[in-house]
């Protein structure tokens, strides 16, 4: 009888032992996906450069960051290539010198305020530093667009991209 009580005692003890050794092991192979990230590309932060790329009249699309840099009085300002009306991706119209929605004819200036269509406001951005002579755009903090009527530049517009009578 005793060996039979040192058999349970055995089998009981090597059970335990393996199912910690399988707890064990799922945690070992799972600490990586607990271990939070830091965001990389949209969604982030994002190097785009140097200051020196972007053009004083016109824009630099930076892909990565879905997203237009241009300079407004001396500053580097960074528009978010999404149209605030319905989400559509506005393109750069060189021949206008405008950004204008595909969807639904919405145009807007060179630094994203508003000019014609139905969008509620300006092109929405993003906060823009300067670290170690680059430009880091972050995607994560999302600035609201100008209220509509208020344009600072006032560069004419040329021969458009999109087809008007939307």
């Amino acid at each position: 009888m005793t060996s039979t009580i040192d058999r349970r005692n055995f089998l009981s003890k090597l059970w335990k032992f393996g199912f910690a050794a399988i707890a064990g092991a799922a945690v070992w192979t799972s600490w990586d996906f607990l271990q939070p990230t830091i965001p990389i590309g949209f969604g982030g932060k994002v190097k785009a450069g140097p200051p020196d790329l972007v053009p004083e009249e016109g824009v630099l699309l930076v892909p990565a960051a879905r997203t237009y840099l241009t300079r407004h009085e001396g500053e580097v300002v960074a528009l978010w290539s999404r149209c605030p009306h319905l989400g559509c991706r506005l393109p750069w119209c060189e021949s206008a010198g405008e950004f204008e929605c595909p969807c639904h004819g919405t145009t807007f200036n060179r630094v994203g305020e508003h000019r014609a269509g139905p969008a509620p406001r300006g092109m929405d951005r993003f906060a823009v530093t300067i670290e170690d002579d680059n430009i880091v755009i972050d995607t994560a903090v999302i600035i609201s667009g100008p209220r509509l009527g208020s344009e600072s530049i006032d560069e004419p517009s040329g021969k458009p991209c999109v087809a008007e009578g939307h």
